[in-house]
């Protein structure tokens, strides 16, 4: 059995950018009774702590959980009183600042605009840049219809790969694309988490919303650790349920 479930974040174990519910706060409480946990998404810390660490239960194991922000270029954990920055691998200025001039020629050669936006389009996580099309506190309704099929994301995508070679590109949320550095992906951040955990990518198994060419889940499966594709919060509650079920028997 494996001994750490890993997780995405945004439409595997919550709505985009919502905090997890009721029913999944709890499974993952009785999931850290029987194993580590880890979720990893693109979001920065203040959106885990939003999401998921301000909606666990209070006698949850929270030693057991491990939280990685920005594709796990970030890693935090709960040392019994706070949570501690582990790692953290930023952008420097000249990158940044290369990053940023790259996003808005994007946006505007692949001729997006008029959109009503919610909040500020581009974020700066640190060790990770996003840009989300309707803005950061855009509502969920309105990221779900601007763009279902992933087509204006791919043609972003497609852009700032040719502005952009030394950097990874993935698409992820409902409307966002993320720029790491090349070669950090969520693969990347699971490979940081096994060198500070010290255990095996066979002993890991993950579950994701986007594990398909492109997606930002993919890298993990890619990588030989052993994935679920999920639909949504409803299939990850199943398989969550499986997992305890099957360590339990």
């Amino acid at each position: 059995m494996k001994t750490m479930i890993a997780f995405d974040l945004d439409g595997t174990l919550a709505e985009s950018k919502q905090p997890i519910g009721d029913e999944m706060s709890l499974l993952l409480k009785h999931l850290l009774d029987v194993a580590q946990v880890a979720v990893i998404s693109g979001g920065d810390w203040p959106q885990f702590e939003k999401q998921v660490v301000g909606r666990m239960q209070g006698d949850a194991k929270l030693e057991r959980l491990f939280i990685m922000p920005t594709t796990g270029t970030k890693l935090f954990r709960y040392d019994g009183t706070t949570w501690q920055t582990i790692y953290n691998d930023a952008f420097t200025s000249e990158e940044r600042d290369q990053i940023l001039a790259a996003l808005n020629k994007a946006w505007d050669e692949a001729g997006f605009g008029g959109e009503q936006t919610w909040g500020e389009r581009i974020e700066d996580r640190g060790s990770q840049i996003t840009l989300s099309a309707l803005g950061q506190q855009a509502p969920l309704h309105a990221k779900e219809g601007w763009d279902p099929d992933q087509e204006k994301r791919r043609k972003l995508q497609g852009i700032l790969r040719g502005m952009l070679p030394e950097h990874s590109i993935n698409i992820g949320g409902a409307t966002s694309v993320d720029i790491t550095r090349k070669g950090i992906d969520k693969a990347y951040g699971m490979r940081r988490l096994c060198e500070h955990a010290g255990i095996e990518f066979d002993n890991i198994l993950f579950m994701g919303d986007a594990i398909y060419p492109g997606g930002n889940d993919d890298p993990v499966r890619a990588a030989g650790i052993d994935s679920i594709k999920v639909r949504d919060m409803a299939d990850t509650a199943v398989a969550i349920t499986a997992v305890i079920a099957c360590v339990k028997a």
